[in-house]
């Protein structure tokens, strides 16, 4: 019979699962972070609970923050188990799972004035964000923050009562900014180029809408490190609950799967200070900026490219694709011609020797992650991991045909069937607006790289239309496993 998560319950739960040697009681709050979803509780949490077992770090514990019905569901999954997450990690041969505890609240999502009020609290010094790569307002083309986006709009118009994430730590910093109060810093976890610069140009540029004196306060004193987070977690379902239940006897709402392999690189940039989180494998820089490239393109750049050919293909899990010859041949292909030369040198690292631990963790059978995860929301996704390589591409006179394969794939998806003529569920907050264009795309495939609040000017080159419009015609014609076929043997 498995045992309910909760506090009273560690001790029954130690036998079977590692479990926090700090008291819970002991801890007080340094952190609000903004998204408790898997990826945070398998990366920043893992963190700091590492460093609570060391016996440091008592005054950084974290509190939940959101503004979302799904923040408001999590909330009170974790509640309901003293805010405890069983983390189990998973790689061939390797499975174990752990208890954290480094989350000591979780702030309710509808009282946005409790937040506000967190986030003035001295105590507080990092407010940490995982709201992924959609949730910061960027234009898509250009990357940059859009001040005309409604809720952007919205909460510049009602500073004081905020609906966004961003509106809520500019009210949280203009609160402190009149308390005399040092600012906290703003640290972004998300999967976006220069995400620390993102997060900043959403907190100022929002503040600027209202107050443009206290959006220069927020350019002068507040901190935001880029960073770089790196662990493949997949989205827990019944069978994450279950297997929690069955393999470690632990009744938990919310498990966390995730593989073994975890990274972080940040910038050593704080206003307020910081936990000492170099003491359990985070790694500090002057400039993120090399780690973060290499893996947004490589990494998160494979998993944009084989995410659209293992739907047309009917395929469901990551490792059952990247087994797959043709999909597995296209993508060391991709990497090794076109992805990696545009990624400059990274300190101490071999680029090749990188993609293939990429390959080797895309291939773990455990983790269990699937191609409609990784599939979803290319709208956002394709802008920051694979179009910039494009324009990267074209600019430096290199071949673009891997590539424009990638952007093809993302279209005949869209167009809403798999090769097999199963239909596709939308995917994406854009689907209303994509799949016309993936269907006008057929007869006419400028009609998709025409997107500019997609493509910008990489949709404007002959060179990426010629190679684009052929892998699209070829996905047509031939199908998508024969197209893969012919770019890994070397053809057009």
């Amino acid at each position: 019979m498995a045992t309910s998560l909760t506090l009273a319950n560690l001790d029954a739960i130690s036998a079977r699962a590692a479990v926090p040697s700090y008291r819970r009681e002991d801890l007080s709050a340094g952190i609000v972070h903004f998204g408790i979803g898997n990826f945070h509780r398998a990366h920043q949490a893992i963190y700091l609970d590492a460093l609570l077992n060391l016996g440091e770090g008592r005054d950084w514990g974290l509190i939940g923050a959101g503004v979302t019905a799904y923040d408001g569901a999590m909330r009170d999954r974790l509640q309901a188990q003293d805010w405890l997450t069983t983390v189990v990690e998973q790689d061939t041969g390797h499975t174990a799972a752990r208890v954290t505890g480094a989350m000591i609240g979780f702030l309710d999502p509808q009282d946005r004035a409790a937040t506000i009020a967190a986030l003035a609290d001295p105590a507080i010094r990092i407010v940490s964000l995982t709201i992924t790569e959609g949730g910061y307002f960027l234009h898509p083309a250009s990357g940059v923050f859009d001040p005309e986006h409604p809720a952007i709009v919205a909460d510049s118009r009602s500073p004081d009562d905020p609906k966004t994430v961003f509106g809520l730590i500019v009210a949280g910093l203009k609160r402190r900014r009149a308390a005399g109060l040092v600012p906290f810093t703003v640290l972004s976890c998300d999967n976006i180029p220069g995400n620390g610069h993102a997060a900043q140009a959403a907190v100022a540029g929002l503040a600027r809408l209202s107050d443009p004196g206290l959006a220069d306060w927020i350019s002068a004193h507040v901190a935001f490190p880029n960073a770089m987070v790196d662990r493949i977690t997949p989205a827990t379902g019944p069978r994450e609950i279950e297997h929690c239940r069955e393999a470690f006897g632990i009744a938990d709402a919310s498990p966390v799967y995730c593989e073994e392999f975890k990274q972080w690189v940040l910038e050593d940039h704080f206003t307020a200070g910081r936990p000492a989180l170099e003491k359990v494998g985070v790694t500090f820089v002057s400039d993120v900026a090399p780690y973060e490239l290499m893996k947004i393109r490589i990494l998160n750049g494979g998993h944009a490219a084989i995410a659209y050919p293992g739907e047309l293909l009917d395929i469901r899990f990551v490792h059952e694709a990247m087994e797959d010859p043709e999909i597995g041949a296209f993508l060391a292909r991709l990497e090794r011609e076109e992805i990696i030369p545009s990624v400059p040198p990274v300190p101490d690292t071999d680029l090749d020797a990188y993609f293939r631990l990429v390959q080797k963790r895309f291939l773990n059978p455990k983790v269990a992650d699937t191609i409609p995860r990784l599939a979803r929301d290319g709208s956002d996704r394709q802008p920051k991991f694979i179009i910039p390589v494009i324009a990267d591409r074209l600019k430096a006179g290199g071949s673009v045909d891997g590539l424009a394969l990638v952007s093809a794939l993302w279209c005949r998806h869209c167009f809403g069937t798999t090769d097999s003529g199963r239909q596709l569920p939308p995917n994406d907050t854009a689907w209303d607006a994509l799949q016309p264009r993936a269907r006008a795309a057929k007869a006419d495939p400028t009609a998709w790289i025409a997107m500019t609040d997609i493509y910008g000017d990489v949709g404007t080159s002959a060179r990426f239309a010629a190679a684009f419009a052929d892998s699209l015609r070829s996905l047509w014609d031939i199908g998508t496993r024969a197209t893969l076929a012919r770019y890994a043997a070397g053809g057009a």
